[in-house]
């Protein structure tokens, strides 16, 4: 099983890149994450906000690999323990399908990627920067993995 993280936004701050990119490699052995950047709609003075979102996700919808488990995070999606998160994993992994994670832009995801997703997955009621959510996203992701693998990373 492989896993996408498709998020709107290019040229993470190093520290971001960096971050993701140990939890990318701790991940590599239990859940391959590849990270795919989206081209961020154009916004600003005298353009369309929706419009954005709406390009945005058509070009997030065109990154879905073929009949993956798409989990959207979503601030109005459902609030997951770590050791939850583990259990959602394992069902995932059960299904034998691919997974694809998807993190939206600045107004969040346009009604149609909302409407692919399988699941809705919010980290919690805090607003958070999008280039923060990746590394929040693959250090979750590598906690429930460890979780599953008795690895004692998760110490609750």
């Amino acid at each position: 099983m492989k896993s996408k993280l498709i998020a709107v936004g290019e040229r993470a701050p190093r520290w971001v890149a960096e971050g993701f990119g140990e939890y990318q490699k701790r991940l590599s052995h239990w859940l391959p994450l590849e990270l795919v950047e989206i081209e961020p709609g154009l916004r600003g003075k005298g353009r369309d906000a929706v419009r954005a979102t709406q390009d945005e996700g058509a070009r997030v919808l065109a990154a879905l690999p073929k009949n993956a488990c798409v989990v959207a995070l979503e601030g109005r999606g459902r609030l997951w323990t770590s050791e939850q998160l583990a259990q959602r994993l394992e069902h995932w992994r059960g299904q034998g399908r691919d997974l694809a994670f998807l993190i939206g832009g600045p107004e969040g995801h346009a009604p149609e990627v909302l409407a692919r997703a399988d699941e809705q997955w919010s980290l919690g009621p805090l607003t958070l920067p999008h280039m923060l959510v990746r590394l929040v996203a693959a250090e979750q992701l590598y906690r429930a993995a460890a979780l599953l693998a008795n690895h004692p990373y998760h110490r609750a």
